[in-house]
Protein backbone atom coordinates (compact mmCIF):
# COMPACT_ATOMS: atom_id res chain seq x y z
CA UNK A 1 0.00 0.00 0.00
CA UNK A 2 1.45 3.55 -0.67
CA UNK A 3 0.99 6.80 1.07
CA UNK A 4 -1.54 8.24 -1.04
CA UNK A 5 -3.83 5.23 -0.34
CA UNK A 6 -2.89 5.19 3.53
CA UNK A 7 -3.77 8.20 3.91
CA UNK A 8 -7.48 8.17 2.03
CA UNK A 9 -8.23 4.69 3.90
CA UNK A 10 -6.67 6.66 7.46
CA UNK A 11 -9.38 9.37 6.78
CA UNK A 12 -11.34 11.50 9.33
CA UNK A 13 -12.63 14.38 9.64
CA UNK A 14 -10.90 16.63 12.12
CA UNK A 15 -12.51 19.38 14.42
CA UNK A 16 -9.65 20.31 16.88
CA UNK A 17 -6.92 21.73 15.54
CA UNK A 18 -3.92 23.79 17.02
CA UNK A 19 -3.14 27.36 16.55
CA UNK A 20 -0.44 26.51 14.10
CA UNK A 21 -0.57 28.50 10.74
CA UNK A 22 -0.84 26.97 6.91
CA UNK A 23 1.68 28.91 4.89
CA UNK A 24 0.57 30.44 2.01
CA UNK A 25 2.75 27.97 -0.52
CA UNK A 26 0.16 25.26 1.53
CA UNK A 27 -2.60 26.84 0.40
CA UNK A 28 -1.35 27.60 -3.12
CA UNK A 29 -0.81 23.86 -3.61
CA UNK A 30 -4.16 23.37 -2.04
CA UNK A 31 -5.94 25.44 -4.60
CA UNK A 32 -3.43 23.90 -7.43
CA UNK A 33 -5.05 20.48 -6.29
CA UNK A 34 -8.19 21.47 -6.14
CA UNK A 35 -8.38 22.90 -9.96
CA UNK A 36 -6.64 19.75 -11.35
CA UNK A 37 -9.61 17.63 -10.29
CA UNK A 38 -11.46 15.90 -13.37
CA UNK A 39 -14.41 18.27 -14.69
CA UNK A 40 -17.10 17.07 -16.95
CA UNK A 41 -16.33 18.66 -20.26
CA UNK A 42 -13.51 21.18 -18.87
CA UNK A 43 -16.40 23.35 -17.81
CA UNK A 44 -14.44 23.57 -14.25
CA UNK A 45 -18.12 24.73 -12.80
CA UNK A 46 -16.69 25.72 -9.37
CA UNK A 47 -15.28 28.72 -7.52
CA UNK A 48 -13.81 28.90 -4.00
CA UNK A 49 -13.95 31.70 -1.59
CA UNK A 50 -11.50 31.54 1.66
CA UNK A 51 -13.15 33.23 4.20
CA UNK A 52 -10.49 35.33 6.45
CA UNK A 53 -12.74 38.04 7.68
CA UNK A 54 -13.26 37.26 11.43
CA UNK A 55 -16.89 38.93 11.70
CA UNK A 56 -17.73 36.61 8.55
CA UNK A 57 -16.38 33.82 9.89
CA UNK A 58 -18.53 34.03 12.73
CA UNK A 59 -21.27 34.39 11.16
CA UNK A 60 -21.00 31.32 9.04
CA UNK A 61 -19.82 29.51 11.62
CA UNK A 62 -23.55 30.88 13.85
CA UNK A 63 -25.14 29.19 10.65
CA UNK A 64 -23.77 25.75 11.18
CA UNK A 65 -24.69 25.96 14.75
CA UNK A 66 -22.53 22.49 15.64
CA UNK A 67 -19.56 23.73 13.53
CA UNK A 68 -18.12 26.11 16.31
CA UNK A 69 -14.37 24.89 14.68
CA UNK A 70 -15.74 26.93 11.72
CA UNK A 71 -14.46 30.30 13.72
CA UNK A 72 -11.47 28.36 15.00
CA UNK A 73 -10.02 26.50 11.77
CA UNK A 74 -6.40 28.38 10.56
CA UNK A 75 -8.37 28.06 6.68
CA UNK A 76 -11.77 28.08 5.48
CA UNK A 77 -12.93 27.45 2.22
CA UNK A 78 -16.06 27.32 0.64
CA UNK A 79 -17.00 25.71 -2.39
CA UNK A 80 -19.20 27.25 -4.92
CA UNK A 81 -21.24 25.35 -7.82
CA UNK A 82 -20.86 27.74 -10.35
CA UNK A 83 -22.23 28.23 -13.87
CA UNK A 84 -22.24 32.29 -13.59
CA UNK A 85 -19.30 32.34 -15.56
CA UNK A 86 -20.98 30.27 -18.81
CA UNK A 87 -24.17 32.30 -18.11
CA UNK A 88 -22.03 35.40 -18.58
CA UNK A 89 -20.25 33.40 -21.97
CA UNK A 90 -24.41 32.76 -22.89
CA UNK A 91 -25.39 36.03 -22.24
CA UNK A 92 -22.40 38.21 -24.19
CA UNK A 93 -23.26 35.96 -27.35
CA UNK A 94 -27.02 36.41 -27.17
CA UNK A 95 -27.68 32.81 -26.36
CA UNK A 96 -30.45 31.24 -24.55
CA UNK A 97 -29.79 30.18 -20.70
CA UNK A 98 -32.19 27.50 -20.86
CA UNK A 99 -29.28 24.85 -20.98
CA UNK A 100 -27.67 26.30 -17.58
CA UNK A 101 -31.11 26.03 -16.05
CA UNK A 102 -32.00 22.06 -16.21
CA UNK A 103 -30.80 19.32 -13.58
CA UNK A 104 -28.05 17.45 -15.35
CA UNK A 105 -26.09 21.14 -15.52
CA UNK A 106 -26.71 21.29 -11.87
CA UNK A 107 -25.21 17.74 -11.35
CA UNK A 108 -22.32 19.28 -13.57
CA UNK A 109 -21.51 21.59 -11.47
CA UNK A 110 -22.50 19.79 -8.15
CA UNK A 111 -19.78 17.04 -9.34
CA UNK A 112 -17.15 19.03 -10.43
CA UNK A 113 -16.91 20.91 -6.96
CA UNK A 114 -17.35 17.71 -5.05
CA UNK A 115 -14.27 16.45 -6.92
CA UNK A 116 -12.26 19.91 -6.69
CA UNK A 117 -13.16 19.65 -2.57
CA UNK A 118 -11.79 15.80 -1.91
CA UNK A 119 -8.79 16.49 -4.10
CA UNK A 120 -8.12 19.36 -1.99
CA UNK A 121 -8.46 16.99 0.61
CA UNK A 122 -6.35 14.46 -0.13
CA UNK A 123 -3.53 16.67 -0.65
CA UNK A 124 -4.00 18.37 2.68
CA UNK A 125 -3.87 15.52 4.20
CA UNK A 126 -0.37 13.94 2.30
CA UNK A 127 0.68 17.50 4.02
CA UNK A 128 -0.34 16.19 7.73
CA UNK A 129 -3.53 18.41 8.03
CA UNK A 130 -6.67 17.71 8.76
CA UNK A 131 -9.85 18.74 7.32
CA UNK A 132 -13.64 18.55 7.84
CA UNK A 133 -16.73 19.65 5.19
CA UNK A 134 -18.79 22.03 6.59
CA UNK A 135 -22.43 20.62 4.78
CA UNK A 136 -24.00 22.95 7.93
CA UNK A 137 -23.97 25.86 5.45
CA UNK A 138 -26.89 25.08 4.22
CA UNK A 139 -28.59 25.71 7.38
CA UNK A 140 -29.61 28.59 5.75
CA UNK A 141 -28.68 28.68 2.31
CA UNK A 142 -30.03 32.00 1.55
CA UNK A 143 -28.44 33.80 3.96
CA UNK A 144 -24.47 32.20 3.15
CA UNK A 145 -25.34 34.00 -0.29
CA UNK A 146 -25.98 36.85 1.02
CA UNK A 147 -23.02 37.24 2.64
CA UNK A 148 -20.93 35.64 0.05
CA UNK A 149 -22.91 38.24 -2.46
CA UNK A 150 -22.92 35.00 -4.68
CA UNK A 151 -24.52 35.80 -8.34
CA UNK A 152 -27.49 33.87 -10.65
CA UNK A 153 -26.15 30.26 -11.25
CA UNK A 154 -24.36 29.73 -8.59
CA UNK A 155 -24.66 27.73 -5.24
CA UNK A 156 -22.81 26.96 -1.70
CA UNK A 157 -22.43 23.54 -1.58
CA UNK A 158 -20.21 23.28 1.38
CA UNK A 159 -17.68 24.61 3.49
CA UNK A 160 -14.49 23.22 4.23
CA UNK A 161 -12.06 23.87 7.44
CA UNK A 162 -8.33 23.06 7.22
CA UNK A 163 -5.53 22.81 9.80
CA UNK A 164 -2.99 21.44 11.79
CA UNK A 165 -4.93 18.40 13.87
CA UNK A 166 -4.57 18.74 17.63
CA UNK A 167 -7.06 15.29 18.44
CA UNK A 168 -7.70 12.62 15.78
CA UNK A 169 -10.14 10.15 15.56
CA UNK A 170 -9.64 6.56 14.74
CA UNK A 171 -10.75 6.44 11.43
CA UNK A 172 -14.77 5.06 11.43
CA UNK A 173 -15.66 1.28 9.53
CA UNK A 174 -16.79 2.01 6.12
CA UNK A 175 -19.38 -0.44 4.74
CA UNK A 176 -17.93 -3.79 4.24
CA UNK A 177 -17.38 -5.06 0.68
CA UNK A 178 -20.26 -6.75 0.65
CA UNK A 179 -22.42 -4.19 1.38
CA UNK A 180 -21.25 -1.81 -0.90
CA UNK A 181 -19.41 -3.46 -3.96
CA UNK A 182 -21.07 -6.06 -6.56
CA UNK A 183 -20.54 -7.31 -9.84
CA UNK A 184 -22.73 -6.67 -12.77
CA UNK A 185 -26.00 -6.05 -11.28
CA UNK A 186 -27.03 -4.51 -8.16
CA UNK A 187 -27.20 -7.04 -5.49
CA UNK A 188 -30.51 -5.40 -3.26
CA UNK A 189 -29.80 -8.72 -0.75
CA UNK A 190 -26.10 -8.04 0.14
CA UNK A 191 -26.06 -4.04 -0.05
CA UNK A 192 -28.95 -4.37 2.52
CA UNK A 193 -28.12 -7.01 4.81
CA UNK A 194 -26.03 -5.09 7.77
CA UNK A 195 -26.53 -6.89 10.72
CA UNK A 196 -22.82 -8.04 10.84
CA UNK A 197 -21.58 -3.91 9.82
CA UNK A 198 -23.98 -2.84 12.58
CA UNK A 199 -21.98 -4.44 15.23
CA UNK A 200 -18.98 -3.00 14.05
CA UNK A 201 -19.97 0.49 13.93
CA UNK A 202 -21.48 -0.26 17.16
CA UNK A 203 -17.56 -1.89 18.83
CA UNK A 204 -16.48 1.70 16.96
CA UNK A 205 -18.34 4.22 18.44
CA UNK A 206 -18.22 1.99 21.94
CA UNK A 207 -14.15 2.14 21.98
CA UNK A 208 -14.12 6.36 20.72
CA UNK A 209 -11.30 8.02 21.83
CA UNK A 210 -14.28 11.23 22.32
CA UNK A 211 -17.94 11.26 21.74
CA UNK A 212 -18.41 7.36 22.61
CA UNK A 213 -21.93 6.22 21.56
CA UNK A 214 -24.04 3.47 22.10
CA UNK A 215 -25.35 3.43 18.74
CA UNK A 216 -25.24 1.71 15.50
CA UNK A 217 -25.00 2.50 11.91
CA UNK A 218 -28.77 1.47 11.18
CA UNK A 219 -29.71 4.04 13.69
CA UNK A 220 -27.65 6.62 12.94
CA UNK A 221 -29.26 6.65 9.62
CA UNK A 222 -32.57 6.10 10.96
CA UNK A 223 -32.18 9.50 13.00
CA UNK A 224 -30.38 11.32 10.01
CA UNK A 225 -33.79 10.53 7.36
CA UNK A 226 -36.75 10.46 10.14
CA UNK A 227 -37.59 14.28 9.05
CA UNK A 228 -36.90 16.46 5.56
CA UNK A 229 -33.51 18.41 5.84
CA UNK A 230 -33.10 21.88 4.82
CA UNK A 231 -36.17 22.03 2.33
CA UNK A 232 -35.57 25.48 1.84
CA UNK A 233 -33.22 24.30 -0.86
CA UNK A 234 -34.86 23.71 -3.93
CA UNK A 235 -36.81 26.92 -3.44
CA UNK A 236 -32.93 28.82 -3.46
CA UNK A 237 -31.96 27.15 -6.35
CA UNK A 238 -35.08 27.99 -8.02
CA UNK A 239 -34.42 31.58 -7.03
CA UNK A 240 -30.53 31.31 -8.15
CA UNK A 241 -31.80 30.44 -11.61
CA UNK A 242 -32.14 26.74 -12.01
CA UNK A 243 -35.05 24.68 -13.02
CA UNK A 244 -34.59 21.80 -11.64
CA UNK A 245 -36.41 19.98 -14.74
Amino acid sequence: MNQTIDNLINHVSVRNFTDESITEDQKKQLVAAAQSGSTSEFVQAFSLIEITDPQLRKQISDITVSSPHVQKADTFYIFVADLNRQATMLKANNLSLDSLKNMESLLVATVDTTIAAQNMATAAESMGLGICYIGSIRNNIQQVAKLLELPKFTFPLFGMTIGVPAVKNQPKPRLFIQNQVATNTYDSQAFNDLTKYDQEVRKYYANRRTNSQDTTWTEKNLTMFDHIHRPEVASFLKEQGFSLN
